[in-house]
């Protein structure tokens, strides 16, 4: 199962927003470089949002989907 990065953010709170959202949608996510970010500080090391490579236009699409 390939990875894909859908996004990178610089806030771990948005980012567990975002994965939390996909999860909801029925689109398993997970957070790379999260640890590191808390450690380094917001806004200086970004957070990946991977999902399955083949799950990744899906993705996209929820996302840009409004509230």
């Amino acid at each position: 199962m390939p990875l894909a990065c859908v996004e990178t953010l610089f806030s771990p709170v948005e980012a567990a927003i975002l994965r939390s959202r996909l999860e909801s949608a029925g689109i398993p996510a997970i957070l790379f470089d999260a640890g590191i970010a808390s450690l380094i500080g917001p806004g200086v090391s970004g957070i990946r949002l991977m999902v399955d490579a083949d799950d990744l236009a899906l993705a996209r699409a929820e996302l840009a989907r409004p509230l």
